[in-house]
């Protein structure tokens, strides 16, 4: 008999760091491409920046100390622990040139793969 495997009860948490991210870069892009002018509310791509962190810190926290199932959880948070790094550093890097855009890319394998990880635990004990 195959056995069903569940997601992570902190799956969620996992999809709202991918989501923000990904709403990040794409408004980064766009901004990048002169496709969109955000002269007038540049504090939207900071907010979302802002937002990212938070959920990646939260998706980290809860699925190291609540998640279910715990094994899966834990290597799920640990799998994107390493995002933090160049999130932290992004700020840091300006915003004209190479630097800011490939730094923000650099968490890109975390966050995608804490998702897959969440969504498809290996392990169920």
């Amino acid at each position: 008999m195959l056995s069903r495997r569940k997601a992570t009860t902190a799956t969620p948490l996992f999809a709202a760091a991918a989501v923000s991210y990904a709403a990040n870069s794409a408004l980064g892009t766009a901004v990048a491409l002169k496709l969109v002018d955000t002269s007038g509310f540049r504090w939207l791509h900071h907010a979302l920046y802002i937002a990212t962190c938070a959920a990646v810190a939260a998706a980290v926290g809860a699925g190291w100390w609540w998640g279910m199932p715990r094994r899966a959880s834990r290597r799920a948070a640990l799998t994107l622990a390493p995002a933090a790094a160049p999130l932290a550093a992004i700020p840091f890097a300006g915003t004209h040139g190479r630097r800011h855009p490939l730094i923000a890319l650099a968490a890109a394998p975390f966050i995608v793969a804490s998702l897959v990880r969440s969504l498809r635990p290996s392990d169920r004990k």
